[in-house]
């Protein structure tokens, strides 16, 4: 790829962030897009609709530049939690890092590269992209210390970076931790594999257990049942609730016809009908229509709540039996962030499923081998002609050979990798993870793991393959291999970062998906509601796009640094963009307390040591004895930095400090806030929400504390048909079938008769 390639692609990319950056400006000003752009807002009632001039709704502004940089980031942590805050700490530190690393090799290593050699220069836009990489020294050049003390100098500082931010992570989670008191999660152990008894149900099989082993510090429990009528009621209560809260409560009933928007035939402008008498509405219940064919069964899963957070803890952690396969007891995560579904999945069946899932994931990476060293056809055009003379006719036009060969292959490669992450996440789903947080962080490794191989190592493999016709013969020769074929890659890398990072994030910022669903919304289904739907931020997404920018970073950054650049202007969008999207349109259900920075760290590590290893074939390739003697044991030091932070820092995100939880216990004892705390453990991780799925998505908090929850006793099926016989009729009496919206954090509450309502309709 020459120069020319490299600025067309530049061109159409700057372009397309230019127009939907300033589209989003304008979107975001009018009425009618203020659930899309201002989702969480919304849904905690505090944004003013007060709707600006007309003049200055159409004109763009970077107003909202000014205030994702004014937003401090004592203000995101409350406003969207710890992993927000860590999120755009990620993005802070890569500023930082790749600050250093391109003052340095902007300064020294990319002259080197460009002037080392004596040779005549062409114009810039005509030179190849090779002349600006260290492939353009030659051997044995004297100029190679440069290129090994930068790497010194880059190692340094990106250690330094990486320990100070590290600890500052750490004392943040700590500081989690200890703020979060109120935390039922810190009380409470999910029990699975509970041994089946022919002789008393679950339910008696986890009360004799606990009060045998843990009768000082057991507090109670509370069964999980399997998803019946509990469920099925509360599907159905969601299905009504969406379907008529848009209706006004002031509408009149009386049908009337109007032209449909599709055809030219009359269409009932209402849903609902007044029927002539109440026994046409609703039917004569019976206790016995209520009675199901299968009963409520319990699952061999449970919540066991203890008396302190230290009890818990301990619990958690020992092997409960000699049977490591049952009993097994976990910190259990928070209500908000349990994973129902996977509750009944039986314990024994977990192994099998990782090793499915992983079976699975590795045989799609190999299946994204195939577009993958297609693109790499695209981009060595000029290779495969010489071969297949029928491809010669598309290089005959100078701006079509820039478009294909510059612009198209990475477009093609972002728009394969939009498969990836669901499908990520769907294996994550189906290894069992118990929670919806520590799903989403599995289905981030897979990702980050995915994207660099695909990204990384298949485009360089593919590539060699094309120009060579050869691979990698052995392990020993890696290295050299690796650093025959980065700068051949460095172009393409280049252009990835311009589609994948800076119009990947326009696309973010302008949310063509929420703003085409909205215009749907409006337009065909004739919904005049302000109704939005609440969006989750996909760390899952997101972060691996940020460790895959910093992987490259590293490994070109010596070998071809004309990149370091596009990076760091990659780096200050994201930072601008993403604070914006954390204000305004994600909201934050559940988190992980900070368990991504672990991630982020490791793989900057990678990223580095991978960068280094690459230095070191290509001065042995450049025969410096000297260079390769000094990067020995810089890799080594490398190598101790990140063990050092892995027994330092890595166990505070795994397990929570005793001294923390037992100080948290001794503090409430005192103040009395211990009893309240344990009275609120079963109603908290009870199955039956009390707050309308509609706030739950709008960050609604704990159960709302007027209506109590049924223990496990009343879970039973004959406790729960009585008391929903009960509550129908008295609805049915009262006329209390009330259906609102839920734009803010207020809590809305079913009606048990209302969904029998809609079910037996």
């Amino acid at each position: 790829m020459d120069v020319s390639a490299l600025l067309t692609s530049a061109g159409i990319n700057i372009g397309i962030c230019v127009v939907l950056v300033s589209l989003y400006s304008i979107l975001r000003k009018q009425p009618s897009n203020y659930c899309v752009y201002f989702g969480r807002m919304l849904s905690g009632g505090r944004v003013k609709r007060n709707d600006p001039r007309w003049y200055e709704r159409f004109a763009p502004s970077p107003s909202w530049l000014v205030k994702a940089w004014e937003t401090t980031e004592d203000e995101m942590l409350a406003a969207a939690g710890l992993d927000a805050v860590v999120f755009i700490r990620m993005v802070i530190c890569s500023i930082r890092i790749f600050s250093v690393v391109a003052v340095v090799c902007i300064s020294f290593v990319l002259p080197v590269n460009y002037y080392g050699p004596m040779m005549e220069h062409k114009e810039a836009h005509l030179e190849p992209l090779s002349i600006f990489t260290i492939e353009n020294l030659n051997p044995r050049s004297r100029w190679l210390w440069v290129h090994c003390l930068s790497l010194y100098i880059i190692s340094s500082a990106a250690c330094a970076l990486l320990y100070f931010e590290y600890k500052t992570i750490a004392k943040k989670r700590l500081a989690y931790i200890a703020a979060s008191s109120s935390k039922p999660s810190h009380f409470t152990v999910l029990m699975r594999a509970v041994p089946q008894s022919p002789d008393q149900s679950y339910n008696e099989t986890v009360r004799e257990y606990f009060t045998n082993y843990y009768a000082p510090s057991y507090l109670s429990h509370l069964m999980v049942y399997r998803d019946g009528i509990i469920q099925r009621l509360l599907n159905d209560a969601e299905k009504m609730r969406q379907a008529i809260k848009h209706v006004s409560p002031d509408v009149s009933c009386t049908p009337s016809l109007k032209s449909c928007n599709f055809c030219t035939g009359p269409g009932p402008t209402k849903s609902f009908q007044i029927l002539s008498d109440e026994a046409g509405s609703v039917k004569k219940l019976e206790l016995d229509e209520l009675t199901l064919t299968t009963t409520e069964e319990e699952r061999p899963v449970a919540f066991v709540f203890f008396k302190t957070r230290y009890d818990a803890l301990v619990a958690s952690e020992v092997l409960q039996t000699s049977n490591p396969m049952l009993w097994v007891a976990d910190l259990a995560p928070e209500p908000h962030d349990v994973y129902w579904k996977n509750l009944k999945v039986p314990y024994r069946q977990l192994w099998m499923r990782k090793i499915a899932t992983l079976v699975g994931a590795v045989a799609f990476m190999f299946v994204f081998l195939l577009p993958v060293t297609g693109i790499q056809g695209l981009t060595q055009l000029k290779t495969l002609s010489k071969n297949f003379p029928f491809l010669r006719p598309l290089l005959k036009g100078d701006i079509m050979n820039r478009v294909i060969t510059g612009y198209l292959p990475s477009v093609i490669l972002v728009l394969f990798f939009y498969t990836v992450p669901p499908l990520m996440m769907y294996f994550s789903t189906l290894e069992g993870c118990i929670s919806r947080s520590l799903r989403k962080r599995s289905a981030c490794i897979r990702v980050v793991y995915f994207t660099i191989w695909n990204v990384f190592f298949v485009n360089i493999l593919s590539g060699s393959v094309i120009r060579q016709l050869s691979i990698f013969s052995s392990v020993k020769d890696l290295p050299a291999q690796l650093a025959k074929a980065v700068p051949t890659q460095a172009g393409f890398f280049m252009t990835y970062c311009f589609t994948s990072g800076w119009a990947g994030l326009a696309c973010e910022i302008i949310q063509p998906v929420g703003l085409i669903w909205n215009l749907i919304a409006r337009v065909i289904v004739k919904n005049k509601d302000a109704s939005y739907e609440t969006l989750r931020f996909p760390y899952h997404i997101e972060i691996p796009r940020l460790l895959l920018f910093g992987l490259l970073g590293f490994t070109n950054s010596v070998i071809a640094p004309l990149i370091l650049p596009f990076l760091l202007i990659y780096f200050f969008l994201a930072y601008l963009i993403y604070k914006n999207q954390i204000i305004n349109v994600y909201i934050t259900k559940y988190e992980s307390g900070g368990q991504y920075w672990p991630i982020f760290h490791n793989t900057t590590i990678f990223s580095l040591i991978l960068s280094q290893v690459i230095a070191l074939g290509f001065f042995g390739l450049k025969l410096s004895t000297v260079a390769s003697g000094f990067t020995i044991p810089l890799i080594l030091l490398t190598l101790l930095f990140s063990e050092y932070c892995r027994q330092r820092f890595a166990p505070i995100f795994q397990k929570y400090p005793a001294e923390i939880l037992i100080a948290m216990d001794r503090a409430d004892e005192i103040t009395g806030k211990m009893e309240e705390l344990h009275n609120n453990l079963k109603a908290a991780y009870s199955q039956i929400p009390l707050c309308s799925q509609e706030s739950s998505k709008a960050g609604c908090s704990p159960p709302c504390s007027d209506q109590e929850l049924p223990g496990s006793e009343q879970l039973k099926p004959e406790n729960l048909e009585a008391e929903m016989l009960k509550a129908f009729q008295r609805s049915k009496s009262s006329h209390d079938l009330e259906v609102k919206s839920c734009p803010s954090g207020s809590p809305c509450r079913y009606s048990p008769g209302f969904a029998e309502i809609y079910k037996r309709t």
